[in-house]
């Protein structure tokens, strides 16, 4: 491949002393954004990028246009009951961000638009909303927008009644990027509690605030001191409590206070003990919560809210080695478990006292994915769901918690088409060097030929216990039709199968996550779906991490490696308590400051272990305001990687410079991204 020559990035030698250990970091400078060389070379990295890349346009454009395609630009998601109205998003033709939207239950009026992301993105090049809670009384919305991809989100109060913002506003807040928490309000609908972020942005003080008053007045109720934890809010499902939720990697504690007592002080719940997560939720006069105390797969117990401390608590469903628990949502007359079995997510329903009337949700395909959606009504027998596999499209489903009978609120529609008959699905397994089976889901279209000539990209994450699900994506058609195979390995680090599936893929077990995914790939070539010279792997964040030491361990594996925001320069990353995460994760990755973590750390970190030889073709993203995995770490490990790498292979370092950790936040910007990735697939694969 012909590509033009691109200068070295400047190195300026910077010594770190650890252990006795002296390692010469020429590329620390690339940390310090204020230095003006530093953009200018992130610039120069995307000019080569754009140089390189300019005859793949047409194919980007061509990519952008299916994917496109497949997705219903003017859509509506399933209306959801909350009090009086049924709340629910839109989006519309042209338009790249979600309205947000609610109508009166059971009355012929209007749809009111509470939110038009649209209009708060005029003139942004990112905008994402985090927080966003109506209260009680529905006539006050309390939202947070994050401007730039930092997290830092701004709040805001917006009078539901007359659409005018109320004067207090709140800066340097916490909204969540999952699922819009961050703030919550009381009973009577004047008070509401927020989050605050510390330097390192880790969501730490939780202050109450009535309308009308100033922000400098609030009362502060939780400052979580300790900065190996993250400090939560979350409302139960009854609404009869705010309750905050403080979590380490290994640890987990609760507290709560009466939301019809907005004066009230938070009362604790189980104060911490190391070790010891569990997670609770509220019913009448009781707490069910999920604990792992000698129960590494988590058992149900419960105990009364006056006197909740865990010596009250009462065992309902015992631990089960080969059954996970990873939810518990509680409604008026049900309870709810989400379980993994065999890596499968499964749904438990039980009357309130969660043993008796036990039945479990079917459902129509071996392999899938099955989530909770929010179900805001404590009152209501439907449990909502999403379901979905490798070749099924998303549906949002009512599930009667009383007859298990299904009732379909919304099917993904795929405008361009799609016949899902026309491909396959599986699960394989592949041998790990210790002996233990690691599960895979492929999927293909149908009439592959498994003679080694198929394109193939493997996809996996393996960290935090974040389990990778079977679950179908409209953009991945792209290749399918382009004759790939797509892979995921769910390798250990994550919770296919239970609880120590995730210990075995951790602290000083990590490396089984890299050599589990390495044996995902040579099992595509060993049963022919694909070879060396047909094989990708692609991963982000902490998967990022993963293809990085993949790539590392096994440079001669693979012919292409997509890293998105890649975690690779581990060593100074752990050592740097000022980086947002840090702290909280001595215990997913281990201290350098003991020896024994560092070394090991040192054994697989990506950015510490590139040496002279051939890489394959390499694309990586960052994002320069990317609070969880800083820019600078994609940044030097593509400058490392450009010294000392000795083929010509592609070498790409893509910067987003308006967005954070999750690229863009437009639905089209983000689909481009999208476009690129693949294009730069598809190039590497024909050259």
């Amino acid at each position: 491949m012909n590509t033009p020559q691109f200068p070295l990035a400047p190195k300026r030698p910077h010594s770190i002393t650890q252990h006795g250990q002296t390692r010469n970091d020429n590329y620390f400078w690339l940390r310090y954004r204020e230095d003006p060389q530093v953009i200018e070379y992130l610039k120069a990295e995307s000019d080569y990028l754009e140089e390189v890349m300019q005859h793949t346009v047409p194919l980007q454009e061509k990519l952008f246009q299916e994917m496109k395609g497949r997705i219903k630009e003017t859509d509506m998601s399933a209306p959801a009951v909350q009090g009086d109205y049924a709340y629910y998003t839109r989006t519309e033709e042209g338009k790249q961000y979600p309205i947000y939207c609610r109508t009166k239950v059971g009355a012929n009026e209007d749809e009111q638009i509470l939110l038009d992301q649209n209009l708060l993105a005029l003139g942004k090049s990112f905008c994402r909303i985090g927080a966003f809670s109506v209260s009680p009384d529905g006539n006050k919305l309390a939202y947070s927008v994050d401007g730039d991809g930092s997290e830092k989100c701004d709040l805001n109060i917006k009078n539901l009644l007359t659409g005018e913002l109320y004067t207090e506003t709140f800066s340097n807040t916490y909204g969540s990027v999952y699922d819009h928490s961050g703030v919550e309000w009381a009973s009577d609908s004047l008070t509401f509690y927020y989050l605050e972020l510390d330097p390192a942005q880790r969501p730490y003080k939780l202050f109450r605030h009535t309308l009308g008053t100033a922000p400098k007045q609030d009362q502060l109720l939780c400052h979580e001191q300790d900065e190996t934890f993250f400090l939560y809010l979350l409302k139960t499902r009854s609404q009869a409590y705010i309750m905050t939720y403080h979590i380490s990697t290994m640890t987990r504690e609760m507290r709560f206070l009466p939301a019809n007592q907005p004066t009230a002080d938070l009362e604790m719940l189980q104060e911490r003990e190391r070790g010891v997560e569990y997670y609770a939720t509220h019913h009448g006069e009781i707490f069910f919560i999920l604990s792992n105390e000698n129960a590494q797969n988590f058992k149900l117990m419960r105990t009364p809210v006056k006197h909740p401390g865990k010596s009250n608590w009462v065992e309902i469903l015992p631990h089960r080695p080969d059954v996970l628990i990873e939810e518990v949502e509680a409604f008026a007359d049900h309870l709810v478990l989400i379980e993994r079995k065999n890596g499968l997510g499964q749904v438990r329903l039980t009357a309130p006292d969660g043993i008796s009337e036990v039945k479990y949700v079917s459902f129509p395909e071996p392999t899938y994915m099955v989530m909770l959606e929010k179900n805001p009504e404590f009152n209501s027998p439907q449990l909502r769901i999403n379901y979905t596999s490798l070749v099924t499209p998303l549906s949002t489903v009512d599930v009667n918690m009383d007859t298990l009978a299904w009732q379909v609120q919304k099917e993904q529609q795929i405008p361009s088409g799609y016949d899902k008959t026309e491909f396959v699905s599986e699960r394989i397994y592949a041998e790990a060097p210790d002996g233990t089976r690691v599960p895979m889901s492929i999927v293909y279209k149908k009439g592959l030929i498994r003679n080694g000539g198929n394109p193939c990209l493997l996809y996996s994450y393996g960290s935090y216990g974040a389990s990778s699900e079977p679950a179908f994506n409209t953009n991945r058609l792209s290749l399918l039709e382009r004759g790939f195979v797509y892979a995921i390995g769910h390798i250990r680090g994550g919770s296919e199968m239970g609880r120590a599936w995730y210990e075995d893929g951790k602290m000083l077990h990590k490396r089984n996550t890299f050599t589990d995914f390495i044996a995902c790939a040579e099992t595509m070539i060993a049963q022919g779906y694909t070879s060396k010279n047909k094989l990708a792997i692609m991963g982000g964040s902490a998967g990022g991490l993963l293809v990085g030491a993949a790539l590392t361990m096994r440079p001669d594996l693979f012919k292409a490696v997509i890293a998105k925001v890649p975690f690779v320069d581990v060593i100074n990353t752990m050592s740097d308590p000022s980086i947002p995460l840090t702290t909280l994760e001595y215990d997913q990755w281990g201290n350098p400051e003991n020896k024994e973590y560092f070394d090991y750390l040192m054994s697989y970190s990506p950015y510490d272990n590139i040496r002279n030889t051939e890489y394959p073709n390499l694309l990586i993203t960052t994002g320069l305001n990317d609070p969880r995995v800083a820019y600078w770490e994609p940044a030097k490990f593509a400058a490392k990687l450009r010294e000392l790498k000795t083929n010509d292979n592609l070498l790409l370092l893509k910067t987003n410079f308006d967005a954070g950790h999750g690229g863009a936040s437009g639905r089209y910007d983000f689909l481009k991204e999208i476009a690129f990735d693949y294009a730069f697939l598809l190039d590497c694969f024909e050259a």
